[in-house]
Order: structure tokens, then C-alpha cells, then sequence
């Protein structure tokens, strides 16, 4: 090597900032709540879309790239240019799926059923800064239904939504789907006579409610209020009087649904667009009562307000109620674990005509870290039925071994490293958390027999056992090579 050569240096193996690794039982616990979810929309008579991870910048809409900073909100790159055709497409990663269900349902709209109902589940990738429990890739769980205006496709997702959550595991009691109309809270602005240019401030204050409470809204929407620092925030400048009907719309909620719109109805007085709002809320708890969705399952809530600025009808958030402890120590509920409305204009970028649509997307790392909060996942992950390996001169016989296994419906594989050290081979059994060890020499082959040692009674026994006990190896058993599959089932069930 030259002199002057520089040696190049090792890349580093880390992740990059904002991304993470998956491993075996994270892997595993998503896909059987994706299953149990996917089970549930296709039995509402849903269809699974998947898309590509990478769409037209055009397409997207939403980030669009400018001259300083082409990858803003997205991760984007433009495409070679064709000689004598222009400069190249910008392309970018998704960062969602409803942007590409508009695309899909625009380019194949002569194709696809109209009402079109469709669910998807995969990676999204948003080019933001990254923070604790922040990433720039992260899993998402969408249902749509495009191309109905009726409240009935709302009552439905939220009907879809609640039997989903139970589908994974969480017991009634322990969630509730809330709902909400963004015509209710127009109706309310125009009771209220707010300005245009002040409607934007108002739906910011109001979404505080649940931090600071009425009082501290209603100072909000007037004169403004000192936060916890003893910093003023500036009010958006309405009249006490102007203040209360939306102070109403806020504490409306009432003991059930019917004094709960009763209530609504009061607080939009006279205007046309939140009586439509009402009437919608009401339609849609009367379909979830004739579907068997109780009131314990979902409800009207005027609290909602989350989303009601990007919404255009029906809003809704599935909450969960159980009590949890933070970092601290300290209990709290667990809260919002999806959420999703009506929204007009979905196809009408591509087609210029409007199609109304509903949809509901599903935090999946949300409402996975609350299984394992109630104990429903996060068990370490079963591995497979580990085959030793005592002569390298039988590795076939190994290998019918595991085969035999698997034709029984067992995960199961032949240990493939280096069988000098029996005691290495159960320290691997040990680290892929394997249920049975099948051991057989020389003298077990002639007699035609197997060892089958029990890893995780083993274990339990040298945790707890005494020294005759352990001495006594209940934990494996010597069967005839021909009871090896019984035996391993029998230890499994």
C-alpha cells in the first residue's frame, strides 16, 4: 500500500437518528395484532391496498419541495433528468396512507367499486426531528371507506373500530370511541359570531380544553391568561358573550346520548350547519345502537376537538380508560390510541370533482405498548424446538428430526454451529428461548431412543429445586425415537 493511502476507516454500526430495529417478539406481537385488526375489517367487508413506499412529490401534495429545502416534511429525492426532456421527477417516501388511497382511488376510479372500501398496514416515513418516542419511521393501521356521503359509513368505522379493539384484547370498560361533528362546532362559531380571521385561534384555544379547563378557555377566547411560567398568552379577543356558546358546545356533554344532543342543539341556537351537525350525531348513535354498539362503547362527545380543524363532518378518537403509572410513578389514563373523521376533497386534487370519504387510522405502537401494559403482549416470544448435534456425521438424521417436527405444525431447527461444546449448544437453546432441547449420541441412535429435555421446567426446577431434585432430571426424558413428536407436544400443550 502506497504511503500516502489513506486506510479507509470501518463504518459505524449504529441506526440512524430517528430509526429503530425490530426484533423477533416485536415483530411477532405486531403482526398478530395487525391479523386480529385485518380479521375484523375484512369481516366488515373491507379490502387490504397495498401501495408503494414511494410516490410522485405531485402525487403526495401535501410537502411539496422548494428551491431551500426540497426534502421538507418528507424524504424526497428528484430523478435523473431525461436528455431533452426537463429536469426529473421529485420522488419521496410515503408519509401516509391516505395520501396514496387518494392517488389509487383517482387512477383507478373506473375500476374500483364505488363506494370503495379498503384497509392498509405498513411502514409510513416523515423527514421530521427526531425525539423520545418520536421516529421518523413508524407503523400505521388505516380503514377508509371512499366515495359515500352518508353517516352511515361514519357509524360503521366507528362500530369497525370498537369490535377491533376488543378483537386485540382490550375489554369494554377498558376504551371508548367518542364522537363529534366539525358542523356542530361551525354551527357554534357562527352562534357565537366569530370573525373568519378569528376562527383559526378560537379551534386553537379550544383544543387546550382538556389542559387548562372552561375557566381557563374562556380567558383564552377573551383576554388572554398567564401560563405556568407567569407568561401572558394573548387572548383571541371575543366577548364573554360571544365566549359562551362555545364555553356550551364544550360542556355539553351530558349523562347519555339523547341529553347529550339535546344540549347541542342549544348551544348552536339557530344556525343551519350545526342543527345539520346534530342531526348527523344523531343518526349515527341511533345506527350504533341498532348494530349493538352500546353507550359504554361509543358515545357522542363534544370534546372531541382534536382533528376538527382538518375535518369536514363526523370526528372520532378511541380512548383508552385504564389507569396506567407515568415515568414517575404517578397514575394516569392512557389515552387516544386512534382516531379519524370525514374529509372531502380526497380525490378531488386529481379529478376536480369531490368524493366524500371516512377514515379511522390505528397508532399500532400506541395500542401495542398498551397491551403490554394489561399484560395482553409483550411475553417474551416462544422460539423454536432446538435439534442438538452430537455427531457431525449424523447432521441427516438431525434434520429429519426437526423435519418431522415441523410436518407436525412445531418451530424447530437443528443447532448449526459448532457442536464441539455441548454446553454452548443449550447456552444457544437458552438465548432463542427454546422450549425443548432433542438430544441424541451414538448410544441413543443404536437404542433407538431420544432424549427430550424440557428447557423451561429445567429452569424452574434449578431456580427452585432442591439438590436431589435437580439431581433427578424430571426435566428430561428418554422416549423412543419414534414417540419424539408426541413427546415434544405433549410438553408444549
Amino acid at each position: 500500500m502506497a504511503k500516502d493511502q489513506k486506510k479507509q476507516p470501518r463504518p459505524k454500526a449504529e441506526t440512524p437518528k430517528g430509526f429503530r430495529d425490530y426484533f423477533g417478539a416485536d415483530v411477532t406481537e405486531r403482526k398478530a395484532m395487525l391479523d386480529r385488526i385485518a380479521e375484523i375489517y375484512h369481516r366488515h367487508g373491507f379490502d387490504p391496498l397495498e401501495t408503494s413506499a414511494v410516490e410522485t412529490v405531485e402525487a403526495l401534495g401535501k410537502f411539496l419541495p422548494d428551491v431551500d429545502r426540497p426534502n421538507a416534511g418528507v424524504f424526497a429525492w428528484q430523478e435523473e433528468a431525461v436528455p431533452g426532456g426537463g429536469s426529473g421527477d421529485w420522488l419521496a417516501l410515503r408519509y401516509d396512507l391516505t395520501a396514496p388511497l387518494a392517488r389509487v382511488a383517482a387512477q383507478f376510479r373506473n375500476d374500483l367499486p364505488s363506494p370503495y372500501r379498503r384497509y392498509a398496514m405498513g411502514p409510513v416515513w416523515r423527514n421530521e426531528k427526531p425525539g423520545p418516542g418520536r421516529f421518523r419511521q413508524f407503523y400505521q393501521c388505516d380503514a377508509d371507506t371512499v366515495g359515500s356521503a352518508s353517516v352511515a359509513a361514519d357509524a360503521e368505522i366507528c362500530a369497525m373500530l370498537a369490535d377491533a379493539l376488543e378483537a386485540v384484547g382490550i375489554a369494554r370498560g377498558d376504551y371508548i370511541v367518542r364522537i363529534n361533528n366539525r358542523k356542530v362546532l361551525n354551527g357554534v362559531l357562527e352562534a357565537a359570531e366569530v370573525r373568519a380571521d378569528q376562527a383559526e385561534d378560537v379551534l386553537r384555544q379550544i383544543d387546550k380544553f382538556d389542559k387548562v379547563g372552561r375557566d381557563g378557555v374562556l380567558a383564552l377566547l377573551t383576554t388572554g391568561r398567564k401560563d405556568d411560567s407567569g407568561a401572558m398568552i394573548e387572548g383571541v379577543g371575543l366577548s364573554e358573550a360571544q365566549a359562551q356558546p362555545v364555553l356550551a358546545f364544550l360542556t355539553s356533554k351530558g349523562a347519555n346520548n339523547a341529553a347529550t344532543l339535546a344540549n347541542l342543539r342549544a348551544a348552536v341556537g339557530a344556525s343551519a350547519i350545526g342543527a345539520e351537525g346534530v342531526d348527523e350525531l344523531a343518526e349515527i348513535a341511533g345506527m350504533l345502537a341498532a348494530m349493538g354498539v352500546a353507550e359504554d362503547r361509543a358515545v357522542v362527545d363534544p370534546s372531541v376537538v382534536r382533528g376538527l380543524g382538518y375535518y369536514t363532518g363526523p370526528v372520532f378518537e378511541a380512548e383508552l380508560t385504564f389507569e396506567i403509572l407515568d415515568e414517575k410513578g404517578r397514575k394516569r389514563q392512557f389515552g387516544s390510541v386512534a382516531g379519524g373523521g370525514r374529509y372531502d376533497g380526497l380525490v378531488e386534487r386529481f379529478t376536480g370533482q369531490k368524493v366524500p370519504a371516512t377514515g379511522v387510522s390505528i397508532g399500532v405502537d400506541r395500542l401495542l405498548a398498551a397491551l403490554r401494559a394489561k399484560g395482553l403482549a409483550g411475553a417474551e416470544a416462544q422460539g423454536p424446538v432446538v435439534v442438538t448435534v452430537m455427531d457431525r456425521d449424523r447432521m441427516a438424521d438431525y434434520q429429519a428430526m426437526a423435519s418431522e417436527l415441523r410436518a407436525a405444525g412445531i418451530r424447530a431447527e437443528v443447532y448449526l454451529g459448532n457442536p464441539k461444546n455441548f454446553g454452548n449448544q443449550l447456552k444457544y437453546a437458552d438465548k432463542r428461548g427454546a422450549p425443548v432441547a432433542i438430544i441424541q449420541g451414538a448410544d441413543e441412535a443404536v437404542r433407538g431412543v431420544v432424549q427430550v429435555k424440557d428447557l423451561v421446567l429445567g429452569a424452574r426446577i434449578a431456580a427452585e429445586a432442591s439438590l436431589d431434585e435437580w439431581k433427578a432430571q424430571p426435566a428430561q426424558t428418554e422416549v423412543s425415537r419414534a414417540d419424539l413428536v408426541a413427546e415434544v407436544k405433549r410438553i408444549l400443550g
